[in-house]
């Protein structure tokens, strides 16, 4: 009896420091067990939920993950232990956790097309640039520029967005219009016929260039997330789907007021183009060359304009355009920006 006594009393002290008090054995809690959950992401963004760093969850935990590209970016896919995740190529997704794991979400520079005045201007998905057509103010002199992430094409300028925010031009400088230089915090660049447009982190905006016509009175715009640059007017895209305009309508391409479910807008001497949220794309101002005739256009990704032509790029990375030829500037149905 001596034994089983101590015995007993053994028990109950193992119990009381594990903190369970005399209870039957079916009765004491069992140990959570927890995994640590790492995550990273590449150049170009991050994960905003639940974060980045390294995170505790309870075994069976089931975490959301959602990965936000920066402007210019877009999202290719989840790498690491990826082995419960439910879609490694969906930016919003779910991990389960079974284990410790590490995983990074990957993304990659945007390809796109930017429209000139007589020229066309590509960005690849490795961020170097490619340019065709007329070229006697240096517009096309984009061979060097690395770490792109957005290029903009004016009437003899060419804008780039460099990965750490600054801000390159080459071509036309006879309205300051490439005084870009001292441009910091910048996500989107628009160039118009002699004035460029930035958008900053803020979603303000800023304009260097020729403002003969109020193109460049944007200090009061805020919430704007995407910017387009014409002739003498210019073009702000709201986050609610919306577009606003200043400078001259002389061809009618501020007739945007009744716009909504827009993600895009591009513009130009006179007509203006918005790409709905279907991939569907709408035009107004001038039309003399076929520019505006886009009402076929599915499927659409982004488009640009200048002038006398509007491009459009699809998602594959192959590229449509209407309007004038004469300098070969829609002479893209060969291009694979992919």
């Amino acid at each position: 009896m001596a034994r089983v006594s101590i015995f007993l009393i053994m028990i109950a002290l193992i119990a009381e420091m594990s903190g369970c008090y005399y209870l039957p054995p079916s009765d004491c809690p069992t140990p959570q067990i927890q995994y640590k959950l790492t995550i990273s992401s590449t150049q170009g963004s991050s994960v905003t939920t639940p974060g980045e760093g390294t995170f505790t969850y309870n075994a069976g935990a089931v975490v959301r993950l959602v990965a936000s590209p920066a402007s210019g970016y877009r999202f290719v896919n989840w790498t690491g232990d990826v082995g419960t995740i439910s879609d490694v190529n969906d930016a919003e997704t779910i991990i389960t956790m079974f284990g410790d794991y590490q995983i990074i979400a990957s993304f990659e520079a945007n390809f796109m097309v930017a429209a000139g005045g007589y020229h066309t201007v590509g960005l690849k998905a490795d961020g170097t640039v490619v340019a065709v057509g007329w070229n006697d103010d240096g517009q096309c002199n984009v061979g060097g520029w690395t770490d792109i992430i957005q290029v903009a094409a004016g009437f003899s300028h060419t804008v780039g967005v460099k990965t750490d925010g600054t801000v390159v031009a080459a071509g036309s400088n006879s309205s300051g219009e490439c005084n870009v230089g001292n441009w910091t915090g910048i996500v989107q660049v628009a160039a118009g016929f002699s004035h460029t447009m930035g958008v900053k982190t803020d979603c303000t905006v800023v304009a260097a260039g020729l403002n003969d016509n109020g193109q460049c009175d944007v200090s009061g715009w805020t919430d704007i997330i995407q910017v387009a640059a014409g002739a003498l007017h210019t073009v702000g895209l709201k986050s609610d789907g919306t577009v606003v305009t200043v400078g001259s309508n002389i061809n009618g391409e501020c007739n945007v007021g009744g716009w909504a479910d827009i993600i895009q807008v591009a513009t130009t001497w006179g007509h203006t183009v918005g790409l709905k949220t279907d991939g569907s794309v709408v035009a107004v101002g001038w039309n003399a060359w076929g520019q505006c005739n886009v009402g076929g256009w599915m499927g659409i990704a982004q488009v640009t304009a200048w002038h006398t032509h509007t491009v459009g790029l699809r998602p594959g990375g192959t590229v449509v355009a209407v309007g004038h030829n004469g300098h070969g500037q829609c002479d893209v149905s060969g291009w694979i920006l992919n």
